[in-house]
């Protein structure tokens, strides 16, 4: 399994949750929330952050509204996806 790490994120405007990430991004590369979602279901690549000094693993997690991506480190879900850069 691929390893990579999550630098950016694009979400909907005016949403500052989680279900408003519409993309994750890093170097070279830029995915949609589906694609990244299938993936870490399919297994094929693991996602992760690292935002000052803390790594954290991106997991799925099942909403009101469908799936969505979170930060999960120390045995609880976290906002590292959240204090990242919005991508470009």
């Amino acid at each position: 399994m691929a390893l990579l790490q999550v630098k950016c994120i694009s979400k909907l405007p005016r949403n500052d949750t989680y279900e408003g990430i519409t993309h994750l991004g890093g170097d070279g590369w830029k995915w949609t929330r589906s694609q990244v979602i299938a993936s870490i279901e399919a297994g094929t690549h693991g996602f992760y952050t690292l935002v000052r000094g803390n790594h954290a693993t991106v997991g799925v997690v099942n909403g009101p509204n469908g799936k969505y991506v979170r930060t999960y480190a120390d045995g609880k879900w976290n906002d590292n996806l959240l204090a990242l850069y919005e991508c470009v």
